[in-house]
């Protein structure tokens, strides 16, 4: 009994908390329950950027005009047969990025303001001692548009892009692959209005790819035609 008493009298006693609150638990046990404070364990969720209401101009115009003009001069007989555009690709090759990284890394931000989307940098999948190329470098950047980055996209090409182009005469009307997509080149990327001429110091070269979903290059030329793509006669 003796041993027993002295073991109680040398174990150190709890203190109470002022006010009769219950003792102060670790911050790690308050992140483990989900409590207050910075650390609750509940993940953040990014606000999007485009609203959830926001229709493109060119959407409306799909539905009102194009759709009915593309269903007369080929007879659709289904909603589902209409020939759509699925995506936009941009592509920027940067040959001299082989010598200088920067290079590289200012035709990506150029691009992505143009796109309105974080570009993603391209990279050699082999080595060319030719070329100086190593397997991994940086060579290119490249974004892929769809739904209303697309659309808007489109819409900023047809009319304020394309009518800047020096000695333009209207786009080539066989670039197509023969699976309903179409591919154009712009020499100058300072034809776009996000970039500006003043602090532009380097100007490339960009690949613009329009996918869609029409089984033979007619359809795909009446698409893109109803969409006013200004094509060559």
């Amino acid at each position: 009994m003796a041993d027993k008493q002295q073991e109680e009298t040398k174990k150190p006693k709890q203190q109470a908390p002022q006010g009769g609150g219950q003792p102060k638990q670790p911050k790690a046990a308050k992140e483990a329950k989900g409590g207050e404070g910075k650390g609750d364990g509940a993940p953040k969720v990014k606000k999007p950027r485009v609203p959830s209401d926001y229709k493109p101009r060119l959407v409306a115009h799909f539905e009102e005009k194009v759709r009915p003009q593309l269903t007369q001069q080929f007879g659709y007989k289904n909603r589902m047969q209409m020939p759509k555009i699925t995506k936009v690709v941009l592509n920027m090759g940067i040959g001299e990025g082989v010598a200088d990284r920067k290079k590289v890394d200012g035709a990506a931000t150029d691009l992505s303001l143009i796109a309105g989307q974080k570009a993603v940098v391209t990279k050699a999948r082999k080595s060319i001692a030719t070329y100086k190329l190593r397997d991994g470098q940086a060579i290119g950047c490249k974004v892929t548009l769809r739904k209303a980055r697309m659309y808007d996209f489109i819409d900023r090409l047809i009319n304020i892009a394309l009518p800047r182009v020096r000695d333009f005469r209207g786009l080539n009307p066989k670039s197509f692959d023969g699976r309903g997509n179409y591919s154009m080149g712009i020499k100058e990327h300072i034809v776009f209005p996000e970039i500006d001429f003043d602090k532009a110091t380097d100007v490339w070269g960009l690949d613009v790819t329009v996918c869609t979903t029409a089984r033979t290059d007619d359809e795909a030329r009446a698409l893109l035609t109803a969409f006013n793509f200004p094509f060559r006669q």
